[in-house]
């Protein structure tokens, strides 16, 4: 039960970044959104958090984080990083973000395609 509610907790937390940090973005609001509702149940919450810590810190992620994302998708992964990399905070460092958000994505899909 402790486990279920950690996992709930995480998931409100991914959430709650999430949507402090969704800018307008170059497609249509609907459309976005139903892309972000799409995005974000295809990744479990541990993973979205180590996916926004390799991308916008300097951590490291798991073979099964990797797995998952490649199962994601590059659009949606692609896309949920870009929402964020957008904040007036972090637009600074922008291309820094979506190379490192490349670099995981080239990353993930080695480690996918060898397993």
């Amino acid at each position: 039960m402790t486990k279920l509610n950690t996992q709930i907790t995480i998931l409100f937390v991914v959430l709650a970044f999430a949507c402090a940090f969704v800018p307008a973005f170059s497609v249509e609001e609907s459309e976005a959104k139903s892309l972000w509702d799409t995005c974000v149940v295809k990744i479990t919450p541990k993973c979205a958090l180590d996916i926004i810590a390799v991308v916008f810190g300097n951590a490291t992620i798991s073979d099964s984080c990797c797995h998952e994302l490649v199962q994601e998708g590059k659009v949606c992964h692609d896309t949920l990083i870009k929402y964020i990399a957008d904040r007036p905070t972090l637009i600074a460092q922008e291309t820094q973000y979506l190379k490192k958000r490349d670099d995981l994505w080239n990353h993930c899909v080695s480690i996918s395609t060898t397993a």
